[in-house]
Order: C-alpha cells, then sequence, then structure tokens
C-alpha cells in the first residue's frame, strides 16, 4: 500500500540555509530538461542552443544549482539491471538515531536519496553500484557502521512511472 505524500520526509544531502533564488532562466532550464536530456556527446550544448544561451552558462547554472541543493545530480537513469546493478533497501531507526543515519546513508556515492516512512522500517533508499559485489559491499558497511540492520528488497517487477511535471508555470 502507497504511503501518503504527508507521511514521506525526504533527507536531503545538504541543507542550505536559506531557499535559493531561480531566475527565469533557471526555471525554465529545470523544467524542460528534468528528464530526456540529449543524447549527444555535448549535451550541455545541445542544451544551450535550445536555451538561446551559451554552454558555458548551462554549465555554471547546473553546477550553482547543485551546490546549492536544488538538484541532487545531473545524470542518466538506466532501466534496472541494464547497466550495474541495484535494489531498495530499508532500515529500522529508532527516531534519537534517525537524522544521523540518514546522513550516514547520504554519504555513500551508491545512494541518490533516502526518506523517512511512519513504519517500523522507517528509513528507506535506493542504492546504486556497478555489480553485486560492490553493492553487497556497501549494504555490509552500512550496517556495521549504523549499528542497524539493512533490509535488502531486489526488484522483482518492474514498473515505469513518469515522474516528470511541471515545476513552475
Amino acid at each position: 500500500m502507497a504511503t501518503p505524500a504527508s507521511q514521506l520526509k525526504v533527507f536531503p544531502r545538504a541543507k542550505t540555509a536559506r531557499e535559493p533564488e531561480l531566475s527565469g532562466l533557471e526555471k525554465r532550464m529545470l523544467n524542460v530538461w528534468q528528464k530526456g536530456l540529449p543524447l549527444t556527446p555535448r549535451p550541455f550544448a545541445e542544451m544551450a542552443r535550445r536555451l538561446g544561451v551559451s554552454e558555458a552558462l548551462v554549465i555554471r547554472l547546473l553546477e550553482r544549482l547543485q551546490a546549492e541543493g536544488v538538484i541532487s545530480r545531473v545524470g542518466p537513469v538506466f532501466a534496472p539491471r541494464r547497466v550495474g546493478v541495484s535494489t531498495l533497501a530499508a532500515m529500522a531507526v529508532p527516531e534519537h538515531a534517525l537524522e544521523s543515519v540518514a546522513a550516514l546513508v547520504n554519504g555513500y556515492p551508491e545512494v541518490n536519496h533516502n526518506y523517512e516512512r511512519e513504519h517500523e522500517f522507517n528509513l528507506w533508499f535506493v542504492v546504486t553500484a556497478p555489480d553485486e559485489t560492490r553493492l553487497r559491499a556497501v549494504l555490509a558497511d552500512m550496517e556495521e557502521r549504523s549499528g542497524y540492520p539493512v533490509l535488502d528488497l531486489p526488484l522483482e517487477a518492474q514498473y515505469h512511472i513518469d515522474l516528470g511535471f511541471p515545476l513552475w508555470c
């Protein structure tokens, strides 16, 4: 059963002291390019061409947005089992340790986000690795460093959910 959005708490990689102000160009860029980056040798040049700006500006804006915590990464999302391996994982973490364990989990480059759910297993995240050996090593290291077991929930059936939506009108 899906948990209502009001019961989810996302743990971002870095907290900013203030909400960054975004220019009209930045908002347009994020709206247009939140999915479907050009598959060319120079994708940022193609983005720039379509936006009517320079490639250097697109790169500078993306770097700023990442540094400010507006976006976590710019890169491909591959279909499961096509490149590397991944798994959904969960941990049962006492409330007093949740923020510190979430920060520990976020410290792994193999984790792109984690979030809290109102359940015994209250910290959920996806781990992606180049191979099964590295995936197992990351999960084992998380257990050792956090002191809490990791529930490994590998993909059994694949569903496609299009998460693209207008960010600004």
